[in-house]
């Protein structure tokens, strides 16, 4: 029995620890972090317990149109002397008990039940379109984080490849040092230089470290083991783009979420103003109440018991109110003059929604071309200056170049890699954003 405990405690840990591996070794892709984010961010759990309190204003004012029913019971004790007829005066006590049921209903408030009810659903509807208008802003932050994972990734790799060509070139420069073919002083500067290329890949490293740090934090997971899933960023090209502006506005009018927000804002002030101007209405409501009273002194004994009493004195009470308000100390006045300036405000912020998405939109387009530009020239500068290191890089293997000049080479081609690493994200990025306000999935 003891070494089967043994056996199955190893079998437990190992599992275990097989776990522990894969949770270490998981990549995240894009589309898992941004279902994740989706799924638990906190501003959007609180969206979605936003929409559960509408509903309930839903039920609520549903039941507003419902009669309301009360029972209710009351017992009253008095005991004191009391004066019966002129000058006699007896210890009296008296105990009165009544019981009763009581149905109200309005039946007419000038519309106010009714608008405040569309104005419960509107309201849900708004809240709706504000919790996508939310997703959107976090997706679109996820993929950003991402893809900021990725350029620091391709920067790191970068780093390295110059920190090993650095080595090679340390230990080429021994060589020829050792032949007489170069100076001594040459072995200082590339070991200066591969010093420098260290420096590089901490730099790069920290870098990339921070962008996964700010992904995880952005996910609301822990960093220690985070790590994504590399994703290969082709070289990007002009099809990208989009060639025309016009398309992405009508859109984005039609059907981005900051504006439906606005539109149904407007509606809700509009509703504002009816609820407003019911109060200038009377209003007309009916009652029904069943009831009986129980009544007994200590100065009679032929009163009858409780219960023949609470029957024989059973009735019924109708009544039809109406309340005509003629007066109010200009209070409605000035509510009804609120409310429209409410409504006015409404239309305008509306206004400027379509004002700051247009702009937006305007400077996202302007903002790709001028990142496709770009890319471009990065491009065009990587190829020429990778030209022209591989000639400089022959003349000082032939020793008519300092390696200083070789260095000034190298390094205008580290720059060249660098700006078009650059240039390639900010594109595919400021690609996406116009993606995002054509409603297309940022994930593929």
């Amino acid at each position: 029995m003891k070494k089967n405990n043994i056996k199955q405690t190893v079998i437990v840990f190992a599992l275990l620890c097989t776990v522990f591996t894969f949770a270490q070794q998981k990549k995240w892709t894009l589309q898992e972090c941004v279902n994740h984010a989706l799924e638990n961010n906190i501003t959007i759990r609180q969206s979605k317990n936003r929409l559960l309190d509408n509903q309930q204003d839903i039920i609520a004012s549903k039941g507003a149109f419902l009669p309301s029913v009360n029972a209710n019971m009351n017992h009253t004790l008095s005991i004191g002397s009391r004066e019966l007829f002129p000058g006699q005066f007896v210890d009296r006590t008296d105990n009165g008990t009544g019981i009763g049921i009581a149905v109200n209903q309005t039946i007419f408030d000038g519309f106010r039940l009714t608008n405040l009810y569309k104005q419960s659903q509107l309201r849900l509807e708004t809240n709706q379109l504000e919790l996508e208008r939310i997703k959107d802003d976090i997706s679109l932050n996820v993929v950003n984080s991402y893809l900021n994972v990725l350029f620091n990734k391709e920067r790191f790799e970068t780093a390295e490849a110059q920190y090993q060509f650095s080595e090679k070139q340390l230990e080429q420069v021994q060589e020829l040092v050792d032949a007489g073919v170069q100076p001594k002083v040459n072995i200082y500067d590339a070991e200066a230089t591969l010093s420098r290329d260290a420096q590089q890949v901490t730099l790069a490293e920290n870098n990339y470290n921070l962008a996964l740090l700010t992904l995880s934090q952005l996910l609301q997971i822990s960093y220690d083991g985070f790590n994504v899933q590399i994703i290969d960023i082709n070289t990007p090209s002009e099809a990208l783009l989009y060639q025309n502006i016009r398309p992405i506005l009508k859109f984005a009018f039609e059907n981005r979420n900051e504006i439906k927000v606005a539109e149904k804002n407007v509606e809700n002030a509009v509703l504002g103003t009816e609820i407003s101007k019911s109060a200038f209405y009377p209003t007309l409501s009916a009652s029904y109440g069943y009831g009986s009273n129980v009544f007994f002194t200590n100065l009679y004994d032929t009163e009858e018991d409780f219960f023949t009493q609470l029957n024989q004195q059973k009735g019924h009470r109708f009544s039809l109110s109406l309340d005509i308000p003629i007066f109010s100390r200009f209070q409605n006045k000035t509510t009804v003059a609120k409310s429209k300036i409410q409504e006015e405000n409404s239309k305008l912020n509306l206004e400027q929604a379509k004002l700051d998405l247009e702009s937006n939109i305007q400077r996202a387009y302007t903002d790709a071309q001028a990142a496709l530009k770009a890319f471009v020239a990065a491009k065009k500068t990587l190829e020429s200056q990778s030209l022209s290191f591989n000639n400089s890089k022959e003349r000082f293997d032939i020793g008519v170049m300092t390696a200083f000049d070789l260095e000034q080479a190298r390094v205008q081609l580290i720059n060249a890699e660098s700006s078009l690493i650059n240039a390639k994200y900010d594109f595919v990025f400021k690609t996406k954003v116009l993606d995002f306000y054509m409603g297309k999935s940022l994930t593929e």
